[in-house]
């Protein structure tokens, strides 16, 4: 009877799911860990155990000042982000590889990457409004006018790497569509995060200043550069939000 809950839950939300996509899976070391589904995950019993911390659905987060901007907001357990039960191994250097379930081509936009230091377990971990969070991965559009997300759109994966030297412990990975179609005015721009656990590996040193932390929500408003953005009139460069890359 359950099963047929779900399919039948599943079947209902099929029309949303095919508009806009989460990640769903990360490779990582060579080992695949599927993403938080959350039309299927939150109606199984025993719950999966996931890197990914939970998301409620694929939709956007559109009010900037809003929790919800960390990792897609789902309240649990007292906390505003979900923690998730587990973390995946990975060495300073390595490349992780993140795939989108799908991706609609109006979705146009940049693709950002940021972690964030838990100062124990991640999985007892929220950040709450803490800068804590650092740059390691962006893409923007190109001088040709390609958009990051236009290779998502075409199911390819999109990689990037853990900083090479990286101090070694647990860390939020927090990874970030920001599409803007509607962004000419704000609000407009809408951004699908998505947060999953690693523990970093190896005996490196190096840790981000302070002057690179960022919090969520904080670091965008309606006045950033990049977050009001007319992709039909602006054929110039696009600024990408947020601080500077941390390499």
């Amino acid at each position: 009877m359950k099963y047929s809950i779900v399919l039948a839950a599943s079947s209902a939300l099929a029309p949303l799911v095919s508009a806009h996509g989460y990640v769903d899976p990360a490779v990582i070391n060579g080992v695949t860990y599927p993403g938080w589904n959350p039309n299927v995950d939150p109606y199984l019993s025993p719950t999966p155990q996931r890197i990914f911390r939970k998301i409620p659905g694929n939709g956007p987060v559109i009010d900037l000042s809003l929790i919800d901007v960390q990792c897609n907001g789902y309240t649990d357990g007292g906390f505003a982000t979900a923690p998730a039960p587990i973390s995946a191994s990975v060495a300073p250097g390595s490349t992780i590889s993140l795939k989108w379930t799908t991706w609609p081509d109006s979705h146009k936009g940049p693709v950002i990457t940021y972690m964030a230091k838990c100062p124990g377990s991640c999985s007892s971990y929220s950040p709450g409004t803490a800068k804590v969070w650092f740059k390691v991965a962006e893409a923007g559009k190109s001088s040709s006018g390609v958009w990051a997300t236009t290779p998502l759109e075409t199911n390819t994966p999109y990689t990037f790497k853990i900083p090479t030297g990286l101090a070694p412990g647990n860390y939020i990975v927090r990874h970030e569509i920001i599409a803007l179609h509607a962004a000419y005015s704000y609000p407009g721009a809408q951004v699908y995060p998505s947060c999953f656990q690693v523990t970093v590996t190896g005996s490196g040193t190096r840790s981000p200043p302070s002057s690179s932390l960022v919090s969520f929500p904080g670091a965008y408003t309606g006045s950033t550069p990049g977050i009001t953005f007319d992709i039909y009139q602006n054929n110039g460069p696009y600024p990408i939000p947020g601080p500077a890359l941390w390499t």
